[in-house]
């Protein structure tokens, strides 16, 4: 596997799903974490308390990174107070609500975007002076199929992926110059505590529609983030890695 032992990794929304198994994917390649929660911190802690059994040291941090710019330059700060560098940066943290567009509330829209975009802008900014001095870094950025396809009901969160795949190709461009990449991670459908409660049809139907024919786990997505970030994906940047079992294949 890929040896990240050495670095210190930022994960945003890490306390549980695909966040907290990124977290631990790079613990169990050698990395040390900080792991950012918004407000669960139990489950924080119990991610914290699996990375210190595997050798490696862990904080969590609380900080809500839909609030802004002060909010995520204040994550980052807490990271690198505690380790002196944040070698990888994951946006992970997001929500959905959905509903169908002609429903959609002023909140519901503005909730979204402000969690699934603008929270990986402003933790974009905030990383991004201390790893151009260090002149490396890996930031991966998670969006989503619905962000390539669009998605029925889901105008909010399909678009906020769809822009994070914009964003994820302007700050590859902007920081290439210093040996920073940046890439994006595009889910199919993946089990975890957002789609437990998926209804049996849309289950059936997103089978259907993925070539390799059943839903994804979060480790399948854990080891595309480990490869991104490692020293063996230094001539990756500015791309979108599906991890959708083919179902935007030709795409």
């Amino acid at each position: 596997m890929f040896d990240l032992t050495g670095k210190v990794a930022l994960v945003t929304g890490g306390s549980r799903g695909l966040g907290r198994a990124i977290a631990l994917a790079f613990a169990g390649q050698g990395a040390d974490l900080a792991i950012n929660y918004r407000g669960n911190a139990a489950a924080a802690d119990e991610v914290v308390a699996a990375i210190t059994a595997l050798g490696h040291e862990a904080i969590a941090i609380q900080g809500d990174t839909s609030a802004g710019r002060e909010a995520c330059e204040a994550i980052v700060r807490a990271a690198l107070d505690r380790f002196g560098k944040v070698d990888i940066l994951v946006n992970n943290a997001g929500i959905t609500r959905d509903n169908l567009m002609m429903r959609m509330d002023e909140a519901e829209w503005d909730e979204v975007v402000a969690t699934n975009l603008s929270g990986p802008f402003w933790m974009c900014r905030a990383i991004a002076r201390p790893m151009l001095k260090a002149r490396s870094g890996r930031i991966i950025n998670m969006s989503s199929v619905a962000g390539r396809m669009g998605n029925a009901g889901q105008a909010n969160y399909a678009s906020a992926k769809a822009g994070l795949i914009g964003l994820t190709k302007t700050v590859a461009r902007e920081l290439a110059s210093r040996g920073i990449t940046a890439n994006a991670i595009a889910p199919g459908l993946i089990e975890t505590e957002l789609t437990a409660d998926l209804p049996d049809a849309a289950r059936e139907f997103v089978i259907t529609s993925t070539p390799l024919g059943y839903i994804g786990s979060v480790d399948d997505v854990a080891a595309a983030a480990v490869y991104l970030a490692s020293d063996e994906a230094r001539y990756v940047t500015g791309q979108v890695l599906g991890v959708d079992g083919g179902m935007m294949m030709g795409s």
